[in-house]
């Protein structure tokens, strides 16, 4: 399978990516990386980049569920494999860290995080990227803070999957992996 992330409009997709990418290292295989997944149901983040000239804090909100877990976490693997020269991941407790270098086309990004989770219904990452050369209208270096938490049960009417982004676009990012496979 092979994943293509499109960057025609980068300054949009990489903070989505970010998030998937936060919620996919926190739901990873519990039986290889043993720990838990997050609850299912509707989960709110927070996410602030520094140095983010427009915004400050962007809040999202997912309904999730176990397969939508799983789908985000077997997505990120495989893009990892295609973008990524490097992709260490170490869990420690409630910490997992990770390390990459990933092409991503019109730039490599170098990045570090840390996501501690509060059992399965709270966590908090830290994600330091550095991009060459930098995105349009980014830094060549950003911070950025990710904050879940589980918020209850999904809304009515909502299918897993279903989110509500910083922009109050809605979608499905079943779609939007959908979307990245092709290509």
């Amino acid at each position: 399978m092979r994943y293509t992330l499109m960057l025609a409009d980068p300054v949009p997709r990489l903070p989505l990516l970010t998030l998937a990418l936060a919620l996919v290292l926190s739901v990873a295989n519990a039986a290889a990386q043993d720990f838990p997944k997050l609850k299912s149901g509707l989960w709110t983040s927070t996410t602030t980049t520094q140095g983010r000239e427009k915004g400050g804090e962007r809040p999202s909100l997912l309904c999730l569920d176990d397969s939508v877990q799983r789908e985000m976490y077997q997505m990120s693997v495989g893009m990892m494999a295609g973008l990524c020269s490097k992709h260490d991941l170490k869990v420690t407790g409630n910490k997992v860290t990770t390390d990459a270098v990933c092409d991503l086309g019109v730039t490599k990004m170098r990045s570090s995080s840390v996501m501690t989770l509060s059992g399965d219904s709270a966590y908090h990452t830290e994600v330091r990227a550095s991009f060459d050369p930098p995105l349009k209208g980014t830094p060549k270096d950003s911070v950025t803070v990710i904050d879940g938490k589980h918020v209850g049960d999904c809304k009515a009417g909502q299918q897993p999957g279903d989110m509500t982004l910083p922009n109050g676009q809605h979608m499905n990012i079943r779609n939007w992996m959908s979307g990245a496979k092709k290509g």
